[in-house]
Order: C-alpha cells, then structure tokens, then sequence
C-alpha cells in the first residue's frame, strides 16, 4: 500500500524587500526637510502675527496712558475758562529726550490710517523698537530743535509701526504730540538708502560737513527697513517742520479726532 505524501504547502511570501541605503537616506532627508519646512512656517507666523498681536496690545495702552498724562487738567467749571498761553507757532518748546526706554510722546501720521497712533520712545535697541514701536536716535537731536530729530520702527514686525513708509507723499504731515504741546512736520522727500548711509540722520542731511550749531532747519526723519520683507536697504523719509501749539491750545484739526483732547 502506498502511502499518501503529505500535501505540499505553498511557501509564505518573503517579506518586501527592504529599500536600498539611498531610499532609506532620501525618506529621512524628505522627513526631515518637511518638519524643518512646518518649524519655518511657524516662526514666520509667529514673526508677523503674534509679535504684532503683542507689541500693537503694548503699544496702544501706552498711547492711552500719554494722552490721559497730557491733557490738561481741568473741572467742568475750569474748562470753560481756561486760558490758552501765549505762544509762537514758530518757535517751539523743546522735548529734551528722556532716559534710555522712556515713552514720551504719541506720534500721529494720518497717511498711514486715521486712526494712526504710535507711542514714542528714547533709543533704538531692539528692546525699545519690539515693544514700543517708534524709537529716537539717541545722537540725533531733540524735538523741535534745529536739526535732524530721526526716528526707527519695524516695517513688518512687533507692531509694524512703518508698515506702509512707501505710502508717504510730500505734502504729508507728521504730528508729534508730547507733555510740551504737538509739532507739526511736513514730508518733503522720500529715498532708499544702503544700511550703512548714516548720514541721511545727520543735522543736516544737504551739507554733511555742517556742524548741528549751524543746522538751520528744523527736520524729523523716518528710518526703516526695505524692502517690506528684507532688510537689504533702508527707507528714509525726511520731513520738516511746520508749526508747534501747546496742549492747552487743543490739537491740530486734522488728527482731532483720534488724539484725545
């Protein structure tokens, strides 16, 4: 009697094979390449959404604090006879600029939005420009005096104070209000400059030999980075100065309505 051989068995499928040290090299670089990718477009959106969602929180309650330290202290029976001071619109008071990080005036630019208000603050380090938005070249000099009074902001991040900088047309006006009343400045000329153009915040930036004692205008300039989302170049605006009042004497009619008194 024969004996039945036992059924043959269909042998498994080998495992797939694994891949080739390349594969297994590009399936980690491409990993690794699109975490990097998600990290970056994080910290984009951190760049210019959260650091401006907190320095504009920043910067808006200090402009709210200046305007309710500047207004003149008055009753209702007292504001009804409140006496203006004497003063001549082309002769200001000057701001003497205040200790390193200090705010101390609100600058008003209605070009940039009418509801424009920017706190303003001594120095440029990035510990003043990240929170506070508007910093004072510290060797510039000072509000309202012959020569050059030069600004700093960020262009798209920590608040984005000069954002929009291209927009600025001659003929603009700038308006600075401090403790001492509010300047007016009117923009004249607009330029891009390499970084390392200092110049354009000397006293005056049409005769650089010159020294601030024979400065005779009385200019404000605005620094910022440019392109928008570079850093290549700087954009300068140059303005110059028009007229001062006193706070007593209210604000100027075009920034009335936002500047709180």
């Amino acid at each position: 009697m024969t004996s039945k051989s036992a059924p043959q068995t269909s042998p498994r499928p080998q495992a797939a094979a694994q891949g080739t040290p390349l594969q297994l090299t590009l399936s980690v670089v491409g990993e690794l390449l699109i975490t990097l990718g998600l990290i970056l477009l994080l910290f984009v959106a951190w760049q210019l959404w959260w650091t401006n969602l907190a320095a504009n929180r920043i910067q808006g309650d200090t402009v709210q604090g200046l305007i309710q330290e500047f207004n003149p202290t008055t009753t209702p029976d007292s504001a009804k006879t409140a006496e203006i001071p004497a003063y001549d619109p082309a002769n200001p008071t000057l701001t003497l600029s205040p200790s390193y990080g200090q705010a101390y005036g609100v600058v008003y630019i209605p070009r940039l939005g009418a509801d424009y208000t920017r706190p303003l603050a001594e120095g440029v380090g990035s510990d003043v420009l990240d929170t506070l938005g508007l910093g004072h070249y510290p060797e510039s000099q000072a509000l309202g005096a012959y020569g050059n009074f030069a600004l700093a902001g960020h262009r798209q991040t920590n608040g984005a104070v000069l954002d929009h900088i291209d927009q600025l047309q001659t003929g603009d006006n700038i308006y600075i209000r401090t403790a001492e009343g509010y300047y007016t400045y009117r923009v004249y000329q607009s330029q891009i400059v390499l970084p390392s153009q200092v110049e354009v915040i000397a006293p005056n930036p049409d005769q650089l030999e010159a020294p601030v004692e024979e400065a005779t205008r009385r200019l404000l300039t605005l620094t910022s980075c440019h392109p928008r989302y570079g850093s290549t170049e700087r954009y300068i605006v140059h303005a110059e100065f028009v007229s001062w009042q006193p706070n007593q004497a209210g604000p100027p009619a075009e920034i009335a309505p936002v500047a709180g008194s």
